[in-house]
């Protein structure tokens, strides 16, 4: 049996005094087949625990539905840990924040239009603790109690920063009490008073998260609860990136500086990240301030190791500061991957979108167009269908709510982008009056750019929700939901010499000789949208606004030999091609 305990400023492991050296890093953001390698690399750099969130929203993908095989075998990913010597944090939410899609929470919570998030609603909560019998079960045997490496498990996430329903935060302890998981609860908010009054609850540990200024930070956390142990359950080594701002990072001066910070404080620490990972799929989220901010594909974050798991300068900084406080680390034994520079690959057959509208979805007919969640869709794309017929006098078209791009067609011809982050201002808009006689068949192709994950903006339904021609709505609406998740029965034809127009899928094969490795894909000859690898989905690119320039592609979503390069591009092609780089192009 192993507990962890803490009296007056000093955690106890088995009554001995204890200092916990964690790294974060997501099972859900990075292949199974480098859970080990990761894990190895953290052991070797001389921590001493693992701290990994539990995405709900991978989990319970479509209501009472539940998935922990492969990628989302937590359990798994538990035993890996211990393998090679490290304890767990658990903290699984149910919202989990992490710049992932709704923070985590399933998307088709949105369909309860009366349901409240985050508080002590009892249908919300019916939700949780669902979802809880599901996944704790399977988590229980690795608590220290029974001799594993589980510590530590987290009541909900940051919840000062949302609200403050301390009677939601009870039903969530007392639904781990019910399942048995007796082991060290806490609470992880900002260092301030606003956020640690809303998220803690008397009688369980408060850490504070923070990215800089150790000493200020953790004096107002002893200030606060004097009574206990001080750690940073998130210090921020590094940022994510959003669509169009400059790739973030931190120097190795300023990460080592701040560990030696914590080290004469006597302090524990949680690394936030120490592996951030990868936004596979459309799987990304966005924030919302002063406007709506995607977040980008790669979760490199600046980590002490690389989005491919290579060690940094920052990693070998740390290493050198953990043996000066606390002796030499386990000798370095995990490898870098091997990486390889494939080449360009041609695209050579299209499939246009608006050709293939039938084979790869199957329309709904509803009076106004309806939000992508009304229809059982949660990812994806969503196309809208009309006929608008004349005589008209001369209106311009409004979209009302659309989330998150949205590019509208006419008679096939695309005549305007509408982008959530920059709407058109009234004379911008495109000018609808068809003739006496005339029929215009009008498109309205929605992407959902990934769902707000922090703040008061979580309910963000995605698609549109009105259309206008002028003052009056238009009715009448042929929806086809486009989660991209069955592309089987599109109808590939070779590239014309002329060339293909977005929306289109291409295809292109790449040959691999040999045991393949890791590489990264540059959409150079496109703009914007998805690809997948060989049926998987590797996430998103937007070259024109960057800062990211590739998509990193693990060895193990490829085979020796044939391998299909499926791109589905929305905005324009300039070349059909996209090239295989040894190294990534963060910004």
């Amino acid at each position: 049996m192993r507990h962890l305990t803490y009296d007056s400023d000093r955690f106890y492991l088995n009554g001995e005094p204890h200092t916990i050296l964690s790294g974060a890093m997501h099972y859900f953001r990075i292949p199974r087949e480098y859970w080990r390698d990761r894990l190895q690399k953290l052991y070797e750099c001389g921590f001493n625990t693992v701290e990994t969130y539990t995405p709900w929203n991978l989990h319970e993908p479509r209501e009472g539905e539940f998935d922990f095989e492969g990628n989302l075998d937590v359990a798994a990913f538990i035993a890996e840990a211990a393998a090679v010597g490290l304890d767990v944090i658990l903290r699984p939410g149910p919202y989990i924040c992490a710049e992932w899609e709704f923070g985590g929470l399933p998307a088709w919570l949105l369909t309860y239009g009366d349901m409240a998030l985050r508080c002590n609603d009892p249908l919300f909560l019916s939700k949780v603790e669902r979802y809880y019998d599901a996944l704790l079960p399977r988590v229980r045997p690795y608590l220290g109690s029974a001799g594993g490496p589980l510590l530590m498990l987290q009541v909900e996430n940051e919840y000062g920063s949302y609200g403050n329903d301390k009677d939601y935060l009870r039903a969530i302890k007392a639904i781990y009490e019910r399942h048995g998981m007796d082991c060290l609860y806490f609470t992880s908010d900002g260092p301030c008073y606003s956020m640690m009054q809303g998220g803690t609850l008397d009688g369980v540990l408060a850490v504070a998260n923070f990215g800089s200024r150790p000493h200020e930070r953790l004096g107002f956390l002893k200030q606060y609860r004097p009574d206990q142990p001080l750690m940073c359950g998130e210090y921020w080594c590094g940022w994510f990136d959003h669509w169009g701002e400059e790739h973030h990072f931190c120097t190795v001066e300023e990460t080592a500086g701040d560990l030696e910070e914590f080290f004469r404080m006597g302090a524990s620490f949680n690394f936030y990240m120490f592996h951030g990972g990868t936004n596979f799929g459309f799987m990304n989220g966005a924030n919302y301030g002063d406007r709506y901010l995607p977040t980008v594909t790669s979760y490199d974050y600046g980590a002490p190791l690389t989005e491919a798991g290579d060690r940094t300068p920052t990693y070998y900084a740390l290493r050198d500061m953990v043996t000066r406080y606390y002796g030499a680390p386990p000798a370095l034994t995990a490898s870098e991957t091997r990486k390889a520079a494939y080449g360009r690959v041609r695209f050579t057959e299209a499939a246009p979108l608006l050709e293939n509208l039938e084979a790869i979805a199957s329309p709904v007919s509803t009076p106004t167009p309806r939000f992508m969640e009304d229809l059982g869709q949660s990812y994806g794309y969503i196309l809208y269908r009309t006929h608008v017929k004349g005589p008209l006098d001369p209106r311009p078209l409004t979209l009302e709510a659309f989330h998150d791009k949205a590019d509208v067609y006419l008679n096939g011809e695309r005549i305007a982008s509408y982008l959530r982050w920059a709407p058109p201002a009234e004379e911008e808009k495109p000018i609808l009056g068809p003739r006496d006689g005339e029929t215009l068949q009008l498109d309205i192709l929605c992407e959902n750019m990934g769902r707000v994950n922090y703040g008061p903006h979580l309910l963000d339904r995605k698609g549109v929700r009105g259309v206008r021609l002028g003052n009056f709505y238009h009715f009448g609406w042929q929806t086809y939901p486009l989660p991209m998740t069955d592309l089987s029965r599109l109808s590939f034809a070779p590239i014309p010499e002329g060339g293909v127009r977005a929306p289109a899928f291409l295809r292109a094969t790449l040959t691999v000789e040999g045991a393949p490795a890791d590489t990264f894909l540059r959409t150079c000859g496109l703009k914007k949208g998805f690809v997948t690898v060989n049926g998987k989905n590797i996430g998103r690119y937007y070259n024109d606004a960057g800062p990211t320039q590739t998509l990193y592609v693990p060895a193990p979503f490829l085979r020796e030999g044939e391998n299909e390069i499926l791109v589905f591009e929305t905005d324009g092609i300039e070349a059909p091609v996209a090239e295989f780089c040894s190294d990534p192009i963060l910004g």
